[in-house]
């Protein structure tokens, strides 16, 4: 695998794993994640033998390992949509106010000072140990004060049914190792008390085995569980991982809605649920040299059962990450919670979208439409896709956007999903250096607002369904793009749209519904390509292609092209393969259309496409309806 020539974090060059797994063994030498030792000095990166006089908290010491393991999709089930909640997060009890704390000394409190701690009304479920102090059963437990390094554990029996739960009062917490570490417990909760800060932080290495399930097991985060785990409460709690991780659970982990501020630094991924993810609230923000947040669960049974879910139904999500934003081995659902709470999540992921500007010229652009459209493509494939995965939001199954603002600033591909892609509402901006919509199976918009400020290509699919919705598309390359069916020979299209000769691999674009708009670049570029069938019965369809060479233009299909319907207008400086085209010189000053479409072109050409009558300058669009695309006041199309 060759490593990526972009990545936004200096400590990033160090090539890392994917998370780090869950088989509870320990890691190789200067490896987090994975391996096995004898004995605790093995464990120690490059020529460290001994952790005397060792600054844990020394970033310099994080050695490089071998490579990136990438998780493979070749053994995940996909999952259908049925299996996905929509909304809902089934907490109407999680309330900030569960979590203002007014102690009456009766609690059972920990109380860190410097190298030490002190219990007070010990329950007697409580072990203290050099630089540990274990939770023997379940309760409530207050944590406060401050320790430079010091762990809390949690190991309940396994006959013990109640919840751990964890109340962080204003406790500055740091350790060589986890400096929480859920090793066993049915249940247990994080609390950020109401008014209080708290922060925890961990080591560059680690020298410390733990046993676990009879099997040797190293922390692989700053908070670190093997069971079910749970945040809430709106205080605020500050992550600082140095060796790997920032959270991280082998099972469920669920960020509840009344979460106050969670802002997490990792040298690997920020926030993992290993089974699901699911986020309900807070404002979290996430700095990852590997992936932001992630589930990466790789049981089969599990998955389908609908683990190795990532669902974001609140919250403000701020995630920059050097590798994917947002990952799941098996879907991403962005929705909305019980009330009528959406997220709001903003992604940069692989330091953004920047080789594309680079080798474009634009021309001023339309207001909110990203600052310029551009004026040149790449022929024979995109030189800016990266060697690694550096996407906005990726999952190895399907990808559901029901709700929520979204914003992704990618080096990789915006959105990519290995099985289905449905929009259904929400709002979602990308821009990247690939591709914009990504979907190897279906690609649906049924409602929702998609804008794609920038990319290769704009939107692709085996199969791509535009139902609803608004949706607009800036490109170097191809707008929509329908490709990836199985091969069969065409010997041209039916009736009255032209006729091209090639090979067909069965994908179909097809629009009933919605409004879309495409503008394409210069060179051999298509605004609407299909290596099968086309299909436009309903909607309203604009596209801009300035194509100066090859073939296609503004519709191109290697199958049939039906227009039976709908509205399709086109604006172009070459011929089209396919749809009725007129000669009709226009500029950038005037409206064209018919009395039924109306819409201000952004340079000037000599061919339009239309399905609705001879176009012409429309000197009025008074008395018609107006839809503009994207976050743009002026880009827009008029309509009867």
């Amino acid at each position: 695998m060759k490593f990526p020539y972009l990545i936004p974090f200096g400590i990033a060059s160090a090539m890392l794993i994917a998370c780090g797994d869950d088989s509870g063994v320990t890691v190789p030498e200067g490896v987090p994640g994975e391996g096995s030792v004898d004995s605790s000095s093995s464990i120690m990166p490059g020529d460290i033998t001994s952790s005397t006089n060792l600054d844990p908290f020394d970033t310099s010491l994080v050695k490089t390992p071998p490579d990136l393991i990438e998780s493979s999709s070749s053994n995940v089930l996909p999952v259908s949509s049925a299996n996905i909640t929509p909304g809902g997060n089934g907490e109407s009890a999680d309330t900030e106010e569960d979590d203002v704390v007014a102690l009456d000394g009766s609690e059972t409190t920990i109380i860190f000072n410097a190298t030490d701690a002190t219990v007070t009304n010990d329950n007697g479920c409580l072990e203290k140990a050099a630089n540990a102090i274990t939770v023997k059963c379940s309760g409530n437990y207050y944590l406060q004060g401050e320790a430079s390094n010091y762990q809390v554990i949690v190991s309940t029996a396994t006959t013990d049914t109640g919840k751990v739960d964890l109340f962080l009062n204003g406790v500055s917490l740091k350790s060589s190792d986890a400096p929480i570490y859920v090793q066993n417990a049915e249940k247990a909760e994080l609390h950020l008390v109401k008014g209080t800060t708290n922060s925890l932080e961990d080591g560059s290495t680690r020298t410390q085995v733990h046993t676990y399930n009879g099997k040797a097991d190293t922390a692989k985060a700053v908070i670190y569980a093997k069971d079910d785990l749970s945040i809430k409460g709106s205080g605020s709690l500050t992550v600082k991982a140095n060796y790997n991780n920032g959270i991280h659970t082998s099972n469920d982990l669920k960020i509840k809605k009344s979460t106050g501020t969670l802002n997490v630094t990792a040298q690997n991924c920020g926030i993992k649920g290993k089974a699901s993810l699911t986020i309900n609230g807070g404002n979290i923000t996430v700095n990852a040299s590997g992936d932001g947040i992630k589930s990466d669960e790789d049981d089969v049974t599990k998955l389908a059962e609908g683990k190795g879910l990532v669902k974001i139904a609140g919250g403000t999500i701020t995630i920059t990450s050097a590798f994917d934003g947002i990952s799941a081995s098996n879907t991403v659902q962005v929705t909305k919670g019980e009330t009528t709470d959406e997220p709001t999540i903003k992604i940069t992921a692989g330091g953004g979208q920047t080789c594309l500007g680079n080798s474009t010229g634009g021309q001023g652009g339309r207001g909110g439409m990203g600052g310029g459209f551009p004026g040149g493509g790449f022929g024979g494939g995109n030189s800016c896709s990266p060697d690694s995965s550096m996407k906005g939001i990726k999952a190895d199954s399907n990808i559901v956007i029901e709700a929520g603002k979204i914003d992704i600033d990618s080096h990789d591909d915006g959105i990519h999903s290995d099985g289905n892609l449905t929009v259904n509402g929400g709002f979602a901006s990308v821009k990247t250096d690939d591709d914009g919509l990504l979907s190897e199976k279906a690609l649906t918009i049924k409602g929702g607002t998609v804008e794609v400020t920038m990319a290769y290509e704009g939107m692709e699919g085996a199969e791509m369904n535009f139902e609803g919705g608004v949706t607009s598309v800036v490109t170097t390359n191809d707008g929509w793009n329908a490709a990836g069916g199985t091969s069969t020979s065409t010997g041209g299209n039916q009736g009255g749209w032209g006729g091209g000769f090639g090979s067909s691999d069965g994908s179909k674009a097809k629009v009933t519904g919605g409004f879309h708009y495409i503008y394409v670049g210069t060179g051999d570029t298509d605004g609407l390509d299909s290596n099968g069938d086309i299909d436009i019965s309903g909607g309203v369809v604009v596209i801009e292609c300035r194509m100066n060479g090859g073939m296609g233009g503004m519709v191109d299909s290697d199958g049939s092209t039906s227009i039976t319907g709908g509205k399709l207008l086109g604006f172009g400086t070459n011929n089209s393969e396919e749809g009725t085209q007129y000669s009709v010189n226009f500029t950038a000053d005037n409206y064209y259309g018919t009395s039924d479409i109306a819409f201000k072109p952004s340079f000037s050409g000599s061919k339009m496409v239309s399905n609705v009558g001879q176009p012409r300058v429309v000197n009025s669009v008074d008395g018609m309806q107006k839809q503009c695309f994207g976050s743009s006041t002026t880009n827009c199309v008029y309509y009867k």
